[in-house]
């Protein structure tokens, strides 16, 4: 799906989204319900560079300085973080962090913030954008990665062949909105445009859970079984030694 068809699937009553800096989009919406919505993203299916990075950060930081409750809504079409020398050199990791931590710090000032993956993303652009998101949402043309099989091969020493089997039964081996919605990273699949507009609305509408509630999801849909029940025990230890 390309970024001129999900914008009036998503904002029929208007928007003012335009390009940006670096391969980004920025400006704002009319909500179904009336309401306004901030909208940034990145768009093309390019890497997710230092400068872009920043330009995101910026926008979502200018956000979060404002008292309201205006929702934030994330484009997401990028291919990964951009692997090269300079990024890496100049601490990419720390611009994909500064991102995602300015993300979090929109939604705990009270702005509701969900991604739309419409693209591909995977690795630390899918992480500091995408999963650092209250809610990941995944329209046509999303193909979402954590690490794709060739990588975790290399990473962990074990054959292609043995991870791909893996995939089959463990969601969490596997790349694809399956796979990641079973684990509890996507929170819904929206397939039909005309619907795009209600959809979003009522996924705005609905109170944003304290925490990080993938695990809760990734335990009913089967793809996460233990990861709520260990985050929980660990945080009733935390506090009880926290008490005494």
């Amino acid at each position: 799906m390309t970024l001129d068809e999900l914008l009036p699937a998503l904002f029929p009553s208007g928007h003012d989204v335009r390009p940006g800096p670096h391969d980004t989009v920025a400006g704002t919406a009319r909500l179904a319900g009336g309401g306004e919505a901030r909208v940034l993203g990145i768009a093309g299916g390019v890497p997710l560079g230092i400068e872009s990075a920043l330009e995101l950060a910026g926008g979502v930081l200018a956000l979060a300085a404002h008292p309201g409750r205006t929702p934030l809504v994330l484009l997401v079409d990028t291919a990964s973080q951009r692997m090269a020398r300079r990024d890496e050199l100049l601490g990419l990791n720390e611009y994909l962090a500064h991102l995602a931590k300015s993300l979090h710090l929109a939604a705990g000032a009270g702005h509701r913030t969900v991604s739309i993956l419409y693209g591909p993303a995977a690795a630390g652009a899918f992480i500091a954008t995408a999963l650092a998101t209250q809610a990941m949402v995944a329209v046509p043309g999303a193909s979402p990665s954590v690490m794709d099989l060739p990588s975790i091969a290399r990473v962990t020493k074990l054959e292609l062949e043995t991870l791909q089997r893996m995939a089959e039964t463990t969601p969490i081996f596997a790349p694809g909105i399956e796979a990641l919605t079973r684990t509890g990273a996507v929170s819904q699949s929206w397939t039909e445009p005309s619907l795009f507009a209600a959809q979003l609305q009522e996924l705005l509408e609905q109170p944003a859970t304290k925490g990080d509630d993938r695990g809760r999801l990734g335990a009913e849909r089967g793809g996460r079984r233990v990861s709520a029940r260990v985050a929980g025990l660990v945080l009733a230890q935390a506090r009880s030694q926290a008490s005494s």
